[in-house]
């Protein structure tokens, strides 16, 4: 099995992979080059999805304030945000935005060459900066690939899948084993640094906005070896996916349309949203998606629509432009017709226990972007900040790194042996798998039983079916594909959060159980390790 050295492995090329890879090797003094592992291409991520904007406090929008910002996180989180950690993050985000600007990020601006600001659900104010239109992931993503590509010191893993965390006997990471899908080969990375930045679990549900890659591997490398894990009951499901979609994953009508003045309507053109909250269109995601939810149960539609004739074709073409290329492919006109629209998983607010610095409890292992849980977003995360999260944190991890030891000790340790030889034996029960058929299983499962509405009875038969589909798949170590690896790691992290949406007998934010409707007075975080 070949052995290579790093000084620093990212796992991810998300925005705040990238991100990060690019901080690392402008300001830090190492020893050796920087690895990251991508699953697929360097630019495919859920990152590049990304359709809204970024949260951004700028000191020109005169009508902002950190304190505006802080308050309505706080307030989208139900009671579970860290308020320090929003503090950083939003005092912060005006430096990443001109440093992002620095690396090659066009922001939109208007006719006088000023920032573009607009709004979302549940923002007191308009604040987020977009790119493209529709396309600001893309646009960040993008100028951030060709950047890492420009530099000799980083090296790039495409079509390699990290399967397993090295970590020795003194509970210190070491590096990574790394699967090259095409070759069907194995490679032990040293380095004294990983960084987790996989990005979500979408791929969970049989209906997300998320791309097929989204499958929680980070999040169950990090379990796997003994991580902290925290609130992993907190699912975010997106109101307003395009329902004419024809697979499970689902294209993202964003909330910025809202933003714009549409509403939603039922298949009468009847607005409903003044039934659920005052706020309307633009109250939390997790208001509007039940709302949503509850509307095609007592009329048994599919979908309910979203109702943007207001805005003038021209218009809604140059400020949407994504979205309006692919209504019109389905034969729909926003400007005259109404969007078809359903929920669907978009977002995950658990993950990896960290501090802002991506620090986690486990010494040389650090996590960022989605696959960590800050307690930035609490129980429901408010629109936009998600970009804004993964670059302050990315930004925060390379403070910290710039003053670690990066070189690479030498690994005499028997724990990472029998570990290696794992890999490097025959594949442990190696009987038939029908891969896509659980695949399915999986999804429709968590969809009925752990999705917009839970209660104890589904959940304890989801925990149920996904023990009998761990024993059914049979991979404790080496799996023979991609695939096999994928779905081992998406049962862990199904199993995790079916536990904690057992454990948390109330309903917050996204997490909603039908037998415990009420939000209980003490807000706390659950958190567990293996």
């Amino acid at each position: 099995m070949k052995h290579t050295k790093y000084s620093a492995i990212i796992v991810g090329s998300g925005i705040a992979g990238l991100y990060a890879a690019i901080k690392l090797q402008k300001e830090a003094a190492l020893p050796n080059k920087i690895l990251i592992i991508t699953k697929t291409q360097l630019i495919e991520s859920n990152s590049k999805y990304a359709q809204g904007g970024m949260v951004c406090v700028m000191p020109e929008n005169k009508l902002d304030s950190c304190t505006l910002h802080i308050e309505d996180t706080i307030q989208a989180g139900a009671g579970l945000t860290d308020r320090k950690v929003a503090e950083f993050i939003s005092k912060n985000s005006a430096a990443v935005v001109k440093e992002l600007q620095s690396f090659g990020v066009d922001f939109d601006r208007d006719e006088n060459n000023r920032l573009k600001f607009t709004k979302e659900a549940a923002h007191s104010v308009n604040r987020i900066l977009h790119a493209g239109g529709d396309a600001t992931g893309f646009c960040i993503e993008n100028a951030l690939v060709q950047y890492v590509l420009s530099r000799k010191d980083i090296d790039v893993y495409e079509e390699t899948l990290a399967v397993e965390i090295l970590k020795d006997s003194n509970n210190t990471v070491r590096g990574v084993i790394a699967y090259n899908c095409e070759k069907n080969e194995y490679e032990v990375v040293e380095a004294p640094a990983v960084i987790i930045a996989t990005g979500g679990i979408g791929q969970l549900y049989k209906f997300t906005t998320n791309p097929d890659i989204t499958t929680g591997d980070g999040i169950a490398l990090a379990y796997r070896i003994g991580a902290v894990v925290k609130d992993m009951e907190f699912v975010q499901f997106h109101p307003t996916a395009f329902a004419l979609s024809e697979k499970g994953t689902m294209f993202l009508i964003s909330e910025a349309v809202r933003g714009e003045g549409a509403k939603l309507v039922d298949r009468h053109g009847k607005t409903f949203m003044e039934k659920y909250d005052k706020r309307l269109e633009l109250a939390p995601r997790d208001i509007v998606t039940r709302a949503i939810f509850n509307e095609t149960k007592e009329t048994g539609a599919k979908n309910v629509y979203l109702d943007a004739t207001h805005i003038p074709e021209k218009k809604f073409e140059k400020r949407f432009p994504t979205i309006y290329a692919t209504c019109l492919e389905y034969g729909i006109n926003p400007s005259g017709d109404y969007i078809p629209v359903s929920p669907s998983a978009h977002y995950f607010m658990g993950g990896i226990k960290t501090k802002i610095n991506g620090t986690t409890s486990i010494k040389g292992l650090y996590a960022i972007g989605e696959a960590a849980c800050t307690g930035l977003h609490g129980a429901n995360r408010l629109a936009s900040n998600s970009i804004l999260e993964c670059a302050v944190t990315a930004y925060e991890l390379v403070n910290y790194l710039k003053i670690v030891d990066l070189s690479v000790k030498q690994i005499e340790d028997e724990k990472i042996k029998r570990t290696i030889d794992f890999y490097k034996a025959d594949v442990q029960n190696n009987k038939s798998v029908d891969i896509e058929n659980m695949f399915s299983r999986l999804k429709n499962l968590m969809w009925e039983k752990a999705g917009i509405v839970r209660n104890e009875e589904k959940l304890i038969c989801a925990k149920e079916e996904i023990d009998k589909m761990f024993i059914e798949l049979g991979r404790t170590y080496k799996c023979n594909s991609r695939h096999e690896y994928e779905l081992r790691n998406m049962l862990s992290v199904a199993k995790i959060i079916v536990d904690f949406a057992l454990n948390r007998k109330e309903s917050r934010g996204a997490h909603y159980r039908e037998d415990f409707p009420d939000r209980e007075m003490i807000a706390k975080s659950q958190q567990s390790i293996v």
